[in-house]
C-alpha cells in the first residue's frame, strides 16, 4: 500500500533494502504521483538518513579497498560491472532523498526526480542481469560509501544538492564513460558495451535535469548561477576535480562552455595548491678527492 503523502511514499523507497522491492515500489510510486493519487499535504519533516536502504551485501569498506577493475578477463569486467551496478543503487537512493527531503519546490521537480530514480533502476537491472549470467550477483565484492556521504553534506540546501550530485558526482560517468566502452570494445565485450550505450544517454538527461533545478534555486535566490557553481566547486570539492571532460556530453547535460572552462582552471588550481604543499625534493651528492 503506498502512502498518499508523497514525502513519505518517497521515504518508503528510500528505506528500502532489497533492490528488487525497492525498484518495484518506486516504479509504482512514479506511477501513482503521474495518476495523481499522491498529495503534497503535511508530512513529518525530513529527518537526517545516515545510511538509506541497502541489502546486507556488498560490504562498504574503504575506497582503496574496493577491487581492482581489470577489462582483461571476464572476472575482472564482472568487478566492473558490480562496481557500476552499486553507483545504480546508490543513485536510485539520491532521487528518493530528493524527492523525500525537498518540500518546497514545484510539481516538476518531483517529476523530473522520480523518472530519473526509474531510469536508474533500470540500469541497476541491466547490470544485475549481466552479472547473474556470469554466475555472479550485486553484494559479491566489496564497495564504498563515499557517494552518500557527499550527498549527506548537501542536506540543508537544495541548490548545493544540484550544483554537486548531479553536475559533479553524475557527470563524472559521462567524462569516464567513452573511455571505459573503448577499452571494452577492445576485448569484445559488446554486452557491456550496450549497457554503458544506454546508461551514458540517459545519464545526460539526468545531468541536465540537476542543471535546470540549479539554475531554477539561483534565479530563485538572485544569484548568478556560473559564479556559484565555480565558487560551491571551491568550498566543497577541492581536489575531487579531474578531468579529462566529455566536453560534448556536458554540454549537451547543459553545461556552458564557460562552466567547462572554469572546471579546468579549477582542477589546475587545485593542483597547483596541493604541489605548493609538498615538501620540496632536496638531492645531495658526494663527492671524492
Amino acid at each position: 500500500m503506498i502512502p498518499r503523502n508523497l514525502h513519505e511514499a518517497a521515504f518508503e523507497c528510500l528505506l528500502e533494502p532489497d533492490p528488487a522491492r525497492k525498484i518495484a515500489r518506486g516504479r509504482a510510486v512514479a506511477e501513482a504521483w503521474g495518476r495523481g493519487e499522491l498529495e503534497r499535504g503535511e508530512a513529518p519533516g525530513p529527518e537526517p538518513v545516515p545510511d538509506p536502504g541497502r541489502p546486507a551485501a556488498p560490504e562498504l569498506v574503504a575506497p582503496g579497498k574496493v577491487p581492482r577493475r581489470g577489462m582483461n578477463s571476464a572476472a575482472g569486467r564482472r568487478v566492473l560491472a558490480h562496481a557500476l551496478a552499486h553507483i545504480e543503487f546508490n543513485a536510485i537512493n539520491i532521487c528518493w532523498d530528493a524527492v523525500y527531503r525537498f518540500r518546497d519546490r514545484p510539481d516538476a521537480f518531483y517529476t523530473d526526480w522520480m523518472r530519473v530514480a526509474v531510469e536508474e533502476g533500470r540500469h541497476f537491472e541491466l547490470l544485475e542481469a549481466y552479472l547473474r549470467d556470469g554466475g555472479e550477483a550485486y553484494g559479491r565484492h566489496p564497495a564504498h560509501g563515499g557517494l552518500w556521504e557527499t550527498v549527506r553534506r548537501t542536506d540543508d540546501d537544495v541548490l548545493v544538492r544540484m550544483a554537486l550530485v548531479p553536475r559533479v558526482l553524475e557527470a563524472r560517468g559521462l567524462d569516464v564513460t567513452p573511455r571505459m566502452q573503448a577499452r571494452l570494445r577492445q576485448v569484445g565485450d559488446e554486452r557491456l558495451v550496450s549497457i554503458l550505450d544506454v546508461i551514458y544517454e540517459e545519464e545526460k538527461g539526468h545531468v541536465l535535469i540537476g542543471t535546470r533545478w540549479f539554475r531554477h534555486a539561483c534565479d530563485e535566490r538572485g544569484l548568478e548561477p556560473r559564479e556559484t557553481f565555480r565558487e560551491l566547486l571551491r568550498r566543497y570539492m577541492q581536489g575531487r576535480i579531474k578531468g579529462p571532460y566529455d566536453e560534448l556530453g556536458r554540454m549537451e547535460a547543459g553545461f556552458t562552455r564557460g562552466e567547462i572552462d572554469d572546471l579546468k582552471a579549477l582542477e589546475a588550481e587545485f593542483e597547483a595548491a596541493l604541489a605548493a604543499t609538498q615538501p620540496a625534493s632536496s638531492s645531495t651528492s658526494d663527492s671524492s678527492g
